[in-house]
C-alpha cells in the first residue's frame, strides 16, 4: 500500500481489532509517502521503527478484548499511538490507558487523520533532532565523561533526580538525556518548567490545570504541567526559587501521584518522572528555612553535579567553541577557510566565562556571524570582540581581592591539567597538543605562562 509524495518515509501501523479502519487510513493518506501496515497480522520490527519514522493507529476495541497491554507494547516498539474509538474517552486508568493524548473518533474524516499525522510527524522530527543534539554533547574532559557515565547509570531508574550546577552549564540538557535514555518515560513528553518564572497567583492553574467554567475566563478545560508530563518527564528548573507554600503543594502531588484540577473534585492519577535542578545549594536553603527538608529528600534520591566550564578546562572550551562556530558559519563556508587560528583558540581557553556554556555560545555566535559575513578570520575585528566580551562580564559580588584569588585557583587548575596531559603523553609535545585539542604553539605558550619546564626546553616554533 505504498503511496507517493509529501511526507518523507513514514510507516503507519494500524491495529484495527473489530473496527474496519485499515483501508480508510490508506485512502486518506494516499497523497503522502506513507506505508500503511496492518499490525494485527504482522510482527513490528523494533529495528525498522528505530530507523524509520513510525506511528501506530489502534482501535480501542483491541483494549476492550484484552489483547493489548499498552505499556508493554510501547516499551517494545517506542512509537506514538493514535487511539480510535466510537465514543469520547477520558483518562480512566481503571478501564483504559492513561496515555489517551492522541484520539480520533471512529468516524474520523481524512482531514482529521491527516492533521493528527502531521502533528505527530512534527513531534517525531523534533524528538529526533533533540536526540541527535544530545548525542553530540561534547564531553572530552574527564569530569564530563564521568557525569555522562552517571547519566547512563541512572537514566532508566524511575526515581527522582536532582541536578546541581551553575547558571548556564546545561542542566536542562542533562535532564533531556535522562528522559531520552529511559525505556518507558522516554517515549512520553518532556515538559520543562522554569520555577523562577511562575507568576504569583498562577501556580495552581499552571501546575494543576483547571476545569471548564471553574473561574471567569476558563472557557475550556486546561491540563496543568503535571498532567502534561503524564507518561514522561517533568523537569523543574531552578526549583530553589519556589516559595514554601508552593513547595507543600508540589510535595503532595509527588506523594499521592495524583492531581486535582481547579474546579474539579476528581483526582487524576499520574505517572511521570521528576527531574529537578537548581543553581543554589539546597541543603543550605533547608538550614535557612526557605526550602522544605521533606521535599529535598523526596527530590534528591539521585543527585548529579554538572561541572562548570572552568572545571571542564580548555579541552572542552575549545571543542564547544568550534562546534558553535560551525553551526553559525556553516560547514561549507567553514571548510573554505583556514583552520581556527591558534591565537583565537588560546584566547577562548584563557577566558573566564561566569555564564558558562551559555556565555561561551554568545561569544561564538558574535564571532561566527562576523566570520561568515566577511569570509575571513579578521584578527583585528575578532580581538575587539574578545576584548568587548571580557569587559562586559559581570563583576562578582566578592571583593576584587577574592576574585583575584579565585582566578589564581583557575590558573592552578589549568596548570595541573596541562601537567596531567603531558604526563599522560610521555611529555611528547605534539601528542599532548592533540590530546588537549590545541596547537603545538599554544601548548608552548601555556607551558611558558604556567612555568612548566622539562629537561629539554623547547625552542619556539613558528607556524
Amino acid at each position: 500500500m505504498r503511496t507517493t509524495a509529501k511526507i518523507e518515509e513514514l510507516d503507519i501501523y494500524v491495529w484495527e481489532g473489530k473496527a474496519d479502519i485499515v483501508d480508510r487510513v490508506a485512502r486518506c493518506m494516499a497523497s503522502f509517502d506513507v506505508e500503511v501496515i496492518r499490525a494485527d497480522d504482522v510482527a513490528i520490527s523494533p529495528e525498522r521503527t528505530a530507523s524509520r519514522p513510525s506511528l501506530a493507529i489502534i482501535s480501542v476495541s483491541v483494549i476492550d478484548s484484552g489483547a493489548l497491554i499498552l505499556r508493554d507494547w510501547q516499551a517494545a516498539h517506542g512509537i506514538p499511538v493514535v487511539w480510535v474509538g466510537a465514543a469520547p474517552r477520558d483518562h480512566d486508568p481503571a478501564s483504559y490507558p492513561s496515555e489517551y493524548s492522541h484520539i480520533l473518533p471512529l468516524d474520523f474524516t481524512c482531514a482529521e487523520l491527516r492533521g493528527m499525522v502531521m502533528k505527530l510527524v512534527a513531534q517525531i522530527r523534533a524528538h529526533s533532532a533533540k536526540t541527535h543534539e544530545s548525542d553530540a554533547m561534547i564531553a572530552n574532559s574527564e569530569c564530563m565523561q564521568a557525569l555522562l557515565h552517571e547519566v547512563d547509570t541512572f537514566a532508566d531508574c524511575d526515581t527522582s533526580v536532582l541536578v546541581h550546577g551553575e547558571t548556564g552549564v546545561g542542566k536542562e540538557r542533562i535532564a533531556q538525556l535522562l528522559h531520552e535514555k529511559h525505556s518507558r518515560y522516554g517515549q512520553g513528553p518532556f515538559v520543562a518548567v522554569n520555577c523562577g518564572a511562575i507568576p504569583d497567583g498562577l501556580f495552581e492553574s499552571l501546575f494543576f490545570g483547571h476545569s471548564k467554567g471553574s473561574f471567569t475566563g476558563a472557557v475550556v478545560a486546561h491540563k496543568g504541567y503535571f498532567e502534561q508530563a503524564d507518561g514522561g518527564t517533568l523537569f523543574l528548573d531552578e526549583i530553589g526559587d519556589l516559595p514554601l507554600y508552593q513547595q507543600v503543594k508540589l510535595l503532595r502531588v509527588l506523594e499521592d501521584s495524583a492531581v486535582t484540577r481547579i474546579g474539579s473534585a476528581t483526582p487524576v492519577k499520574l505517572d511521570f518522572r521528576l527531574v529537578a535542578a537548581s543553581n543554589k545549594v539546597l541543603p543550605q536553603l533547608v538550614k535557612d528555612g526557605t526550602f522544605r527538608a521533606d521535599l529535598y529528600y523526596r527530590l534528591a534520591v539521585i543527585e548529579l553535579k554538572i561541572p562548570s566550564l572552568e572545571e571542564r578546562g580548555a579541552v572542552d572550551k575549545i571543542a564547544i567553541f568550534k562546534a558553535f562556530i560551525s553551526q553559525v558559519v556553516g560547514n561549507e563556508r567553514l571548510s573554505a577557510l583556514p583552520d581556527l587560528p591558534y591565537w583565537l583558540a588560546d584566547a577562548v581557553a584563557d577566558t573566564y566565562f561566569p555564564g558558562n556554556v551559555r556565555e561561551l555560545r554568545n561569544l561564538a555566535e558574535r564571532i561566527g556571524v562576523t566570520v561568515r559575513q566577511i569570509g575571513a578570520w579578521d584578527a583585528a575585528r575578532l580581538q575587539r570582540l574578545l576584548a568587548l566580551a571580557r569587559s562586559n562580564q559581570p563583576v562578582p559580588a566578592e571583593s576584587v581581592a577574592e576574585v583575584l584569588v579565585d582566578r589564581s585557583k583557575w590558573d592552578m587548575a589549568e596548570r595541573n591539567r596541562v601537567l596531567a596531559a603531558l604526563d599522560a603523553n610521555g611529555w611528547r609535545r605534539q601528542d599532548t597538543a592533540l590530546y588537549l585539542g590545541i596547537s603545538r604553539k599554544v601548548l608552548w605558550e601555556k607551558m611558558r605562562k604556567y612555568q612548566i619546564f622539562d629537561e629539554e626546553p623547547e625552542t619556539r616554533e613558528s607556524e
